[in-house]
């Protein structure tokens, strides 16, 4: 039986920040993968994703009824354990972070977002972006007024206007958690990553990389990464990529196949030339056969 997916990921400093405030957590066996970013700027941003990690991870395991709900409840506690951590320490006063979480339960996708973290779903060979950017510029581009380059360029860009932790929640605010659910496919894959990646690479770069795809979730996640910190490494970097069990990248399947035509083509061109080597050395022996006939007539 092929395996329902594979799941590898990768997070990196970048090459300006002093610190990794990003965090994800990867529970394979559910079919939950999370991304969360600590935002820059503001105090303790990575405590403030470790206890996101941390809380979620306490409410999925408590949990039992539809996705949805699950994942709205989850990351509704998440921000309120965090607005009470910063009450309770000035040291961490007005901590927050943005995240993404995802659980595929029965071929089906439930996606609980916050801020402007992403997923993209990658099928057929196209990508596409499930979540919304909560932002200004977010908004902008989803609505068609800036472009993606624009958007990744603008001062703006990383101004955030919902995020998990910095006011408390109530727990039926169905307004703060955005749900999104599709179906997720065996020959489709996921990719969930912090704005690190995003501010440096379009969706048409991530999804080359995600093409050469051919078995190993990790290596695509860390080459996400490397390509995010060759292009300027502005922000921390995290890349967290799901593989359905049935998903090959289609440049990968592409070479795959030209391989396999061009076998047939090697053999017929050996045949040919074995062949070639034979007649030359039959017409050999029998010109040889006739000048030595010749030979004897003369005589």
């Amino acid at each position: 039986m092929t395996a329902a997916w594979n799941s590898g990921a990768a997070s990196d400093t970048g090459l300006l920040r002093e610190r990794n405030e990003d965090r994800f957590w990867v529970d394979a066996e559910h079919g939950i993968f999370l991304v969360v970013d600590g935002i820059g700027g503001c105090a303790a941003g990575d405590v403030a994703a470790e206890i996101a990690v941390d809380s979620i991870r306490q409410s999925l395991a408590a949990f039992d009824g539809p996705a949805d709900a699950c994942v709205r409840a989850a990351i509704l506690r998440a921000n309120n354990r965090i607005f009470e951590e910063a009450a309770q320490h000035d040291e961490f006063a007005g901590m927050a972070c943005v995240l993404t979480l995802a659980v595929v339960k029965d071929g089906r996708l439930t996606v609980g977002h916050v801020g402007d973290s992403r997923l993209y779903l990658i099928w057929n060979g196209a990508i596409r972006k499930i979540t919304s950017d909560h932002s200004p510029v977010g908004e902008d581009e989803d609505a068609g007024e800036l472009s993606e380059k624009e958007a990744m360029v603008h001062p703006r860009r990383n101004v955030v206007s919902r995020d998990v932790g910095s006011k408390p929640r109530v727990e039926d605010d169905r307004r703060f958690v955005e749900i999104r659910q599709c179906r997720f496919r065996r020959d489709a894959a996921l990719l969930l990553c912090s704005d690190g990646l995003t501010d440096q690479l379009t969706a048409a770069q991530v999804l080359e990389i995600v093409e050469d795809y051919a078995g190993d979730a990790d290596a695509v996640a860390v080459r996400l990464v490397e390509a995010a910190n060759a292009a300027g490494g502005r922000d921390n970097i995290t890349a967290l990529f799901v593989a359905g069990g049935e998903f090959r990248g289609h440049r990968f399947a592409a070479g795959t196949a030209t391989r396999a035509r061009m076998a047939p083509a090697r053999v017929r061109a050996r045949r040919s030339a074995l062949s070639g080597r034979a007649a030359f050395l039959a017409y050999g022996i029998i010109i040889g056969m006739l000048i030595w006939a010749l030979l004897r007539i003369a005589r």
